[in-house]
């Protein structure tokens, strides 16, 4: 599980690059890695590095990192956590396919001090070996799932799965293991407007989960918390629906082509709005059209 110069044969695929789209684009980055038998040894200064096998049949690793060795068949699901600027070396029997996630360290410190309590500078992740937590193979899934569409409008969602992934590797495997604090209730009313007021100006831009926290004041793992409280539904949830909504006016009150309706709305293509008209709708747009 390594992407830093494998010794062995070229990769079966090329590894798919994509970066999520927070507010810096090095803050979190993931990789699909397919390689032949072979070893490798990665080394980040200031990023935290996960890999997550996504092997469909167990696969033999040789794993040594923090001074410690680890031998063992990983399954699909199982994981290896890196902290920032610890050598990591791997040597696997059998065609590798994993998921590689490195997080900034700055990115890190950013989410716990904004979002758990028992918060200290000394917080870092741990080294850790084969481990299994089925939230964190969903996530980081969704992540590298949604970030491969590259579809425009995408930003909330991915920015609410990054906080969301760094909270549960914080919560289950840093060094002093913080808890979430608990709230009551949602937004108050008039901050809520304020948000709402805000998307409806903005359909049409690629909202970020920063962007309406910063509105509020707020970080953005608990205004994403507070928000479906409030509303019922997460944000990126919210948005999409008020953008098909938007689109159904259009596709009874004017004469717009379907394609002009996507991008009026915030859709990046046809296919774009047609997929999320059908999950809201259970209908294409042409076939709401009439």
């Amino acid at each position: 599980m390594a992407a830093a110069q494998p010794q062995a044969d070229l990769p079966l695929e090329s590894p798919s690059n994509v970066t999520t789209s927070a507010s810096q684009p090095s803050e979190i980055h993931l990789e699909h890695l397919q390689f032949p038998p072979g070893e490798a040894t990665v080394h980040s200064p200031d990023h935290h590095t996960l890999f997550i096998s996504l092997a469909p049949r167990p696969i033999q690793y040789h794993q040594a990192q923090d001074g410690k060795t680890h031998e063992a068949l990983y399954r699909r699901g199982d994981f290896t956590i890196t902290p920032a600027d610890l050598p990591f070396f791997a040597r696997w029997q059998g065609t590798e396919n994993c998921l590689q996630l490195q997080m900034s360290d700055q990115f890190l410190r950013s989410v716990a001090q904004e979002t758990l309590t028992g918060y200290s500078d000394h917080l870092t992740l741990v080294p850790t070996f084969q481990s299994r937590q089925g939230s964190i193979e969903a996530i980081a899934t969704l992540m590298l799932t949604e970030l491969q569409h590259r579809q425009s409008g995408s930003a909330l969602y991915l920015d609410s799965l990054a906080q969301s992934l760094t909270v549960q590797l914080l919560r289950q495997h840093s060094s002093a293991q913080p808890q979430l604090p608990k709230y009551e209730g949602g937004l108050p009313p008039y901050q809520l407007r304020r948000v709402l007021s805000y998307v409806d100006a903005h359909l049409t831009q690629d909202i970020k989960l920063a962007d309406l926290a910063q509105l509020l004041t707020m970080s953005p793992f608990h205004f994403g918390r507070m928000f479906k409280k409030s509303v019922g539904i997460a944000p990126h949830q919210y948005v999409i629906q008020q953008r098909v909504e938007r689109a159904k006016t259009l596709l009874k009150k004017s004469d717009l082509a379907i394609i002009d309706i996507a991008l009026d709305c915030g859709f990046s293509s046809h296919s774009h709005l047609s997929q999320q008209f059908r999950k809201v709708m259970g209908m294409t747009p042409r076939t709401f059209r009439g």
